[in-house]
C-alpha cells in the first residue's frame, strides 16, 4: 500500500497547489497533516521546490512543514535537517485485517453529528476555534463516524475512511472518564467491519505505546513510519 498517498487522501486539505510532483496542502493551519508539503518524487530542482515550499506558506503567515515518509524525495530530509528544520511528532503506520464483533453498541453514521464532533474535539482539539475547519476536512472525503454514546453523549469516537480494499482509521478518542473500558476496542471493530474492507491501516505517533499496545492486541503490527520537519 502506498501510505503517503492512503494518508493524505482521507484527510484532505481543503486547498492544495502541486509543484514539480510535489503537494503543498493548506487548511488553515489546523494538522499539520494537512498543513505540509507532500514531497513525492524527484524535482529537477530541489533547492528550487524548497523555496517555492517556503513562499507558499509564507503567503499563508504558516510555518513551513515537511511530511517526510516512505516514498519521500530522495534526500530531502537530509537537505532539510542542514537548512535548520526540526523533527517532530515521528508517526508510526500499522496495518491490521479481520478483528471481532464489537463488545459495546456503536452508533456508525455517514456524516459527524454534533456529539461526535464535541466529544473527538475535547480529546484531541489542538487548535483553538479549528472545529470548524477540522470538520471541513473530515467532510473532504466519504468516511464513517462511529460513536459509543451513554446518556445521549458520545464517550468514544473514531472514523473510518474506506479506500478500496483497505479503511483508514482516524479520530480514535475516548473522554478521560471512560477510558479503561474497551470502548475504543468496539468503536475500531465497528468501523472496519461496517466497512467491509480486507484491511485496515492507522496511524499515531510513535511515543504513544499505550495506543501502539491496544492496537497489536486488535491484531495491527507496524508497517511504515513518518515524521514531520518544521521550520
Amino acid at each position: 500500500m502506498d501510505f503517503d498517498l492512503l494518508v493524505h487522501e482521507a484527510w484532505p486539505a481543503y486547498e492544495q497547489r502541486t509543484y514539480d510532483g510535489w503537494i503543498l496542502r493548506y487548511a488553515a493551519g489546523v494538522t499539520k497533516r494537512a498543513n505540509s508539503v507532500l514531497p513525492l518524487g524527484r524535482p529537477a530542482d530541489l533547492t528550487g521546490a524548497i523555496e517555492a515550499a517556503e513562499a507558499f506558506y509564507a503567503e499563508k503567515g504558516q510555518r513551513s512543514v515537511f511530511s517526510v515518509g516512505m516514498g519521500a524525495t530522495p534526500g530531502l530530509d537530509d537537505e532539510l535537517s542542514a537548512r535548520g528544520y526540526e523533527t517532530v511528532d515521528p508517526t508510526v503506520i500499522m496495518v491490521g485485517g479481520v478483528v471481532p464483533q464489537a463488545v459495546h453498541p456503536v452508533r456508525v453514521e455517514e456524516r459527524p453529528w454534533p456529539g461526535w464532533l464535541e466529544a473527538w474535539w475535547a480529546v484531541d482539539g489542538r487548535y483553538a476555534e479549528g472545529v470548524e475547519v477540522a470538520e471541513r476536512i473530515c467532510r473532504g472525503v466519504p468516511a464513517l463516524y462511529a460513536a459509543v454514546e451513554e446518556d445521549g453523549q458520545a464517550v468514544a469516537v473514531g472514523r473510518g475512511v474506506p479506500q478500496g480494499e483497505t479503511i483508514g482509521i482516524y479520530c480514535m478518542a475516548t473522554l478521560p472518564q471512560a477510558r479503561r473500558r474497551g470502548l475504543a476496542r468496539s468503536v475500531l471493530r465497528a468501523l472496519v467491519r461496517r466497512s467491509g474492507a480486507r484491511t485496515a491501516y492507522l496511524v499515531t505517533t510513535a511515543p504513544n505505546e499505550a495506543a501502539q499496545a491496544l492496537y497489536r492486541s486488535e491484531g495491527f503490527e507496524v508497517r511504515g513510519r513518518y515524521h514531520y520537519r518544521v521550520k
